[in-house]
């Protein structure tokens, strides 16, 4: 028979005479991330399917109920992991919703428009600015014909009360 390329390891292999269509080779770790692209796939696929899955998960958490609880006290790396790829996740799907839009939020209606721009907009599918650093320096213009002191006679350059 031919030799193959696993999709996967990309090594060479030789396919199943019970399975001709073979393309993935039977190294453990390659059949492990096999079963979980398709396991992925009908989740997004099949309706059904993703219903059973979701009863099945209900199910083994009413038969459990302390399970997760015991598993974070005894694994408190793991929940800080977790944390962590929780906020990422989060972050994610905030940007998601502003996918059609430009990557930056409004902070402040000014004159001088002021916008945020940060890391974040790489994962935005319409991104059309590039990434950089962004400094806002705001110019204080003093009301027409206010009189301000000179700093000789105020050394804080400001006025001194008055008593009135």
């Amino acid at each position: 028979m031919d030799q193959r390329l696993c999709r996967y390891c990309q090594k060479n292999f030789q396919p199943s005479k019970f399975q001709p269509q073979q393309t993935i080779c039977g190294h453990p770790e390659c059949q492990r991330r096999r079963r979980s692209d398709y396991h992925r796939a009908k989740l997004a696929a099949d309706i059904e399917y993703r219903e059973v899955c979701r009863d099945s998960s209900r199910k083994w958490r009413a038969t459990h109920p302390g399970y997760w609880k015991e598993y974070r006290v005894k694994n408190p790396s793991a929940t800080e992991q977790n944390r962590g790829q929780q906020k990422r996740r989060d972050q994610k799907r905030k940007l998601c919703h502003l996918a059609n839009n430009t990557p930056a939020l409004d902070l402040k209606h000014s004159a001088a428009n002021i916008w945020l721009v940060g890391p974040g907009a790489t994962l935005l599918a319409n991104n059309n600015s590039a990434a950089g650093q962004v400094w806002v320096i705001e110019v204080v213009v003093p009301a027409a014909g206010a009189v301000t002191p000179s700093c000789k006679q105020h050394p804080a350059g400001l006025a001194a009360p008055t008593d009135a």
